[in-house]
């Protein structure tokens, strides 16, 4: 996985890098004053895929019949737009996206794409570009797959805008896991143009990896919610509560992962410094549990030794030590506790 950001001049001088870059790919049109123009483009390298990320003023780009002849450009391109206005054209084909919206582009034909902002901010893309080769062998009409559009408000514009989201911020997430993210995005898509007949099992499956990351996320991040509820989870991902329930039965069940990652986080914070002499009260209740002698006994079927206990060993370890434990290094003490006690 590789990064670059690149944050262009303002004005004339960032124009003229603009087109300088894209010359091969496509005429660069400012629909602004050149004085007033703005690009901020930052790349992402994941497997064999590209995800850009470009904030930029209102601009024209046309893609000609001559550019397509000059260079083979033998990639699709997954655009989500995030802020202001995109209108796209190929052929006799015409759509218009607002935030949320995302469509699939064929950079292999031609085509007019025009970019307006919304008040002062700039218009924001951000976009997959996926290998032929990736995702053509997944349509059944690869060539009549250009200007696909798919609304942000539904089901798999939603699911897949949180999965762009998720690659973007790839720094949380295992290496290991973001080859298997592209190629479920890749199914994920190819259902929405068309798959080929024999690929509905591989569709189902993408889905179901998809929906499972994204809900995940969703929860690590609201774990102090109250809101945290199967109703509240089935209505933000517009799936049926069955559906739910069966993505996390290798999990033991929704219930018992949500408790599980609260209790991994309160073992972070336990031994983090800025808890350090706070209550145990405070942190049961900030993460959702009915008391602090529910939290307690919650936390030692699930770690073998009390909050109290982790705190005692994380302040002898800061003695010792002179710096505060690593969660990982808790982690594996624990795990050989638990072992050597045949827990």
């Amino acid at each position: 996985m590789t990064e670059n950001i690149s944050d262009g001049e303002h004005g004339a001088p960032a124009l003229k890098q603009l087109r300088d870059s894209a010359r091969d790919i496509c005429d660069v049109i400012p629909l602004t004053a050149e004085d007033h123009f703005h690009a901020t483009t930052a790349t992402l390298m994941v497997d064999n895929a590209l995800l850009v990320d470009s904030l930029i003023t209102p601009v024209q780009y046309d893609r000609t019949p001559a550019h397509v002849a000059r260079g083979a450009l033998d990639f699709y391109q997954v655009a989500l737009c995030l802020n202001g206005k995109m209108r796209f054209s190929s052929g006799r084909r015409e759509l218009t996206l607002r935030p949320g919206d995302i469509c699939l582009i064929d950079m292999s034909e031609p085509n007019r794409t025009v970019l307006t902002q919304t008040g002062e901010d700039r218009f924001h893309l951000r976009s997959l570009v996926l290998p032929r080769a990736v995702l053509a062998p997944k349509l059944a009409h690869p060539d009549s797959a250009n200007a696909t559009f798919l609304a942000g408000d539904s089901q798999r514009g939603l699911l897949l805008a949180g999965q762009f989201h998720m690659l973007w911020e790839s720094g949380s997430c295992e290496p290991s896991s973001l080859p298997g993210m592209i190629e479920a995005i890749a199914w994920v898509v190819a259902e929405t143009v068309g798959p080929t007949p024999d690929s509905i099992g591989d569709v189902e499956r993408a889905e179901r990896h998809l929906y499972l990351a994204v809900i995940k996320r969703h929860i690590e991040a609201n774990l102090n919610s109250p809101a945290l509820t199967a109703s509240h989870l089935c209505h933000r991902f517009r799936i049926s509560r069955a559906s739910l329930y069966r993505l996390f039965e290798a999990d033991g069940g929704l219930a018992r992962f949500i408790q599980e990652q609260r209790l991994n986080r309160a073992l972070r914070q336990l031994v983090s410094p800025s808890w350090q002499g706070r209550d145990l009260i405070h942190l049961a209740t900030d993460l959702q549990f009915s008391s602090a002698s529910t939290f307690i006994r919650a936390f030692r079927r699930r770690f073998g030794v009390t909050p109290g206990k982790i705190r005692e060993m994380a302040e002898t370890w800061r003695h010792e030590n002179g710096t505060f434990f690593e969660t990982d290094n808790l982690l594996h003490q624990l795990t050989r506790r638990r072992a050597a006690q045949g827990i």
